[in-house]
């Protein structure tokens, strides 16, 4: 005598699990997401020869990998931040012109970034290497 086993029943996968954890993801983020505090630098297009606009009078802020230079001069961060707000004290309207040197991280520019829009600098170019 011959037995037929019956077909094994498939089971059926519960969906609630996976929907569980998809929320709790969805709120972690969203909560996450709100406490970054998100910072925009305005700054103007890059600067070429043919622009056609002044760089007379520009001041140029050199990014180094081991320091800043401020027009060919060796300078700290806190000395440039004090010498940039006394001049935009006289001269709101003070272009600056920010050039990384090869090999700069970009955290380390946008630290300099940071550093002169502290001390009231608006305008602000980024060079070309």
């Amino acid at each position: 005598m011959r037995f037929e086993s019956p077909a094994p029943r498939r089971r059926l996968i519960g969906l609630t699990p996976l929907i569980d954890v998809v929320f709790i993801l969805l709120v972690f983020f969203m909560l996450a997401s709100s406490l970054i505090k998100w910072q925009a630098v305005e700054m103007g297009a890059p600067a070429s020869a043919t622009a056609g606009t002044s760089l007379v009078g520009a001041w140029l802020v050199r990014v180094r990998p081991e320091g800043l230079d401020l027009n060919a001069e060796a300078i700290a961060a806190a000395e440039l931040s004090r010498r940039v707000a006394s001049r935009i004290a006289e001269d709101p309207s003070q272009r600056i012109l920010i050039q990384p040197a090869a090999g700069v991280s970009l955290q380390r520019l946008v630290d300099a970034l940071d550093l002169l829009r502290d001390a009231g600098a608006t305008d602000l170019t980024l060079l070309r290497l």
